[in-house]
């Protein structure tokens, strides 16, 4: 098939904007909790009628310094409630919330600032003040930075103490549907990254539709969603926004080093993330689970789970005999890991990579599905999910309904819908060329397949061509590699090379596990044991998996473990986790030479 598409669910308000949500939520939902937010080391729920009036005092302040209808404010902060309330408080000052990475450096702020034009900055903590200021004689147009932990929104409020609630109301009414609502910058694997528009629109449109399309996980008064993604990338702010329209209740956590804690805490019932969090998950789960001489039994429920998962999908269904090892392996296993969970979900969305079949399967059949979808920071977030009543494991699911997925002849998904973004902040020409012919070109490559069910294979930019003048998609291999426990990322080289190798590095926290199940000396490393030959046999179990997924041609033959991280700080990864290939292959070419030197 080479398009798809399906009828809107969710009709956008053509005169609206997206603080009709907290307002619409005040009227008709003013007891229930919309957010929750952590007071004293507890959560305490915020109803609609209190959220609203926070959000209108935080406002009143931007106002009163002197913030513009159409102004772009930086909000630069780790995810938390005051984003959330920052971030409608912006939208109700009439202005353009302006994401900022707390992770970003100074050069980065400064550009993103600059680019922007952002005539004032909200920052969290003493080093993104520190980060801002260092760069200020760079931002003319910046006139005012508050800092949340420094009392910043108190601030706000006394600035705003004399602003009448109808300049609020008036501002709130500016914006229509197609007008900005923020500029989210892209990661930028190449270059600098470029300002995204996304219109008021294009929130209602995606929101909207996936909250109908997946209703029995967002019933208002039940169901709750823990948001730890960070806010700065776009799959955040749709975490951030859907509980909104719902309207459901959303906790925020600045990260996910006590994730276990915060969700035995929260409860929620949906948890949106990116695969990484359930590789740990299971990763974790088994690594204890050997650790405590109990690992061919977590081994036997696995395979179980995985089996049961794969028999749904079969007419006839799980056989008497497999149904009979599930339920034991339920009682022994499958509960335990839906408590560290929070013990009340039986869902999950996951984007940002491919989850892969074997994960997916594995969480389906322990009772926890986790629905892959897809998405860009161009299509706000996911373009295409499955469906919650008809999911396909192995592919992102369907469109978005309300929009169109067409592939082109050289394979590359093309999009097209109310929730595609405006353009390219200051770049027309990049905004003429991803919306050529009235699609936006996403770049990747990918098929549908009957039923409008949607596989990505690779990235145009990414397909290394070998010597031998085989194309190779290294998302395929990369993803299974990647899912071993000891693998932190895996890079696939081989363009114009004889045959298809990788560059490897090593999870800190399973490498000192293993090493110490392994007789290995303490305080090993990466550095240290990359030679070890035990080391090297786990890894080689890793890539034979990854070959398994692809033909002789395109399976990797040699690897290379290396003594470093890839990181964000180290410029080998964007804020969102991807790698900046054309960095990393500059910067260990000598380790790619070793690769292929006879």
């Amino acid at each position: 098939m080479r398009e798809f598409s399906l009828p809107a669910l969710y009709e956008v308000p053509a005169d609206g904007n997206l603080t009709d949500i907290v307002r619409r939520n005040a009227a008709q939902h003013p007891d229930v909790a919309v957010i929750a937010r952590k007071v004293g080391g507890a959560w305490q729920d915020v109803t609609a009628t209190a959220f609203l009036a926070e959000v209108h005092t935080a406002a009143k302040g931007l106002i009163a310094a002197g913030v513009q209808p159409g102004d772009r404010v930086g909000l630069m902060s780790r995810t938390r409630y005051e984003w959330t309330l920052l971030d409608f408080a912006i939208w109700s000052a009439g202005a353009v919330t302006v994401p900022v990475y707390e992770t970003s450096s100074p050069e980065q702020v400064a550009w993103i600032l600059s680019d922007s034009g952002a005539t004032a900055c909200v920052v969290e903590l003493d080093a993104h003040a520190a980060a801002v200021d260092s760069v200020r004689e760079s931002l003319p147009a910046l006139k005012h930075v508050w800092q949340i932990e420094a009392g910043g929104l108190e601030e706000l409020g006394r600035l705003g103490q004399d602003v009448a609630d109808a300049t609020v109301e008036e501002r709130s009414s500016l914006a229509r549907a197609d007008d900005p609502a923020t500029i989210v910058y892209t990661s930028g694997t190449t270059g600098r990254p470029k300002g995204c528009v996304l219109t008021h629109r294009s929130f209602f449109a995606e929101c909207g539709n996936v909250v109908e399309r997946l209703r029995p996980l967002f019933r208002t008064g039940e169901c709750s969603v823990l948001l730890f993604l960070p806010l700065a990338h776009v799959f955040g702010r749709l975490v951030q926004v859907a509980p909104m329209i719902a309207p459901i209740k959303l906790g925020c956590v600045p990260d996910i080093k006590n994730l276990t804690d915060e969700l035995a805490a929260f409860r929620p019932t949906l948890i949106l993330g990116v695969p990484r969090v359930f590789e740990k998950v299971y990763n974790t789960a088994r690594s204890k689970a050997q650790a405590d001489g109990k690992g061919a039994i977590f081994d036997k429920a696995a395979d179980t789970a995985i089996a049961y998962s794969k028999a749904l999908d079969t007419p006839s269904g799980p056989p008497l005999g497999l149904k009979i090892k599930h339920k034991v392996f339920d009682k022994l296993v499958y509960s335990k890991l839906r408590a560290v969970l929070g013990g009340r979900g039986e869902y999950a969305i996951s984007g940002g990579a491919p989850l892969g079949e074997r994960l997916g399967h594995f969480f389906r059949g322990i009772g926890f599905t986790v629905l892959e979808g897809y998405g860009l920071t161009e299509s706000c977030a996911a373009t295409a999910f499955n469906p919650w009543d008809r999911q396909k494991i192995g592919t992102v699911g369907q469109p978005l309904p309300g929009s169109v997925i067409r592939i082109a002849d050289d394979g590359e998904v093309l999009l097209h819908g109310e929730h595609l973004f405006k353009e390219y902040w200051n770049n027309p020409g990049a905004t003429a060329e991803a919306l050529a012919d009235g699609w936006f070109h996403t770049g990747d490559i990918g098929t549908l397949d009957e039923d409008g069910y949607l596989r990505i294979t690779g990235r145009k930019k990414e397909i290394i061509v070998t010597a031998g003048g085989k194309n190779v998609a290294p998302a395929v291999i990369e993803d299974r590699i990647r899912a071993h426990a000891l693998v932190a990322e895996c890079m696939v080289v081989g363009d114009g090379r004889p045959f298809v190798g990788a560059l490897v590095t090593l999870d800190d926290e399973f490498l000192a596990r293993w090493a110490a199940e392994h007789g290995k000396p303490a305080g090993s490393t990466a550095a240290s044991l990359r030679e070890d030959p035990d080391l090297l046999a786990a890894i080689q179990s890793a890539v034979d998996d990854g070959n398994a997924a692809v033909s002789k041609a395109e399976s990797v033959r040699k690897f290379r473990i290396l003594s470093s991280q890839f990181t964000e700080e180290s410029g080998h990864l964007t804020p969102s986790l991807k790698l900046k290939r054309n960095v990393v292959a500059k910067d260990y070419a000598d380790e790619i030479e070793a690769i292929y030197a006879k």
